[in-house]
């Protein structure tokens, strides 16, 4: 063999096996392999997220009108625990067979579709996403039915209170005057 024709890299190998070792290993790498036996395909459950609120409902009357008279309802429904609530954020924190999530008013706003002032109710989990549980659409139910009976109920008690107010207001004046009077008598 002419030294011309061989590689100077191979005439001056110090370590033969480690050449050896990387010749197998680029050559198992071209090598073709059995295919992976086929894992039968199983089909998982398809989990549906709901994007609206079963049993979700609009009424045409104003949003604190509703949000009081829901509140109303809730601590007046038997099952129902009210744990807590917030006017700012137009809801009811409440757990319903064992299931807790929000109740909450939104008014919509006047479009040409909506012409009166309307209030969507409807019930979110804890992370303010759509529920769809039987519990949820349950209450939600018995809220539509009771609502416009219990809307003209606190409407009446608003009124009552208002004028309950104005009627002291006009007293604790008129009483005032009178004693301005009866004052400037004494003098």
């Amino acid at each position: 063999m002419n030294r011309n024709h061989v590689p100077r890299m191979l005439l001056r190998l110090r370590h033969p096996r480690l050449a050896l070792l990387l010749l197998a290993t680029c050559v198992a790498g071209c090598a073709t392999r059995a295919p992976a036996p086929e894992v039968p395909e199983i089909e998982l459950p398809t989990v549906v997220i709901p994007t609206v609120t079963r049993g979700e409902f609009t009424l045409e009357a104003d949003k604190l009108d509703t949000w009081n008279a829901v509140g109303q309802i809730l601590v007046n429904t038997p099952g129902v625990e009210y744990e807590g609530r917030s006017q700012m954020l137009d809801l009811y924190t409440v757990r319903y067979r064992g299931e807790e999530f929000l109740i909450l008013t939104k008014a919509l706003l006047l479009s040409d579709t909506i012409k009166r002032t309307t209030t969507r109710v409807t019930a979110t989990t804890q992370d303010g996403k759509p529920i769809d549980s039987n519990a949820a659409a349950d209450l939600l139910a018995q809220l539509q039915q009771k609502l416009p009976d219990e809307i003209v109920s606190v409407r009446a008690k608003q009124a009552a209170e208002a004028k309950a107010k104005r009627t002291a207001a006009a007293k604790a004046k008129a009483k005032s005057k009178g004693k301005a009077k009866a004052k400037k008598k004494k003098r």
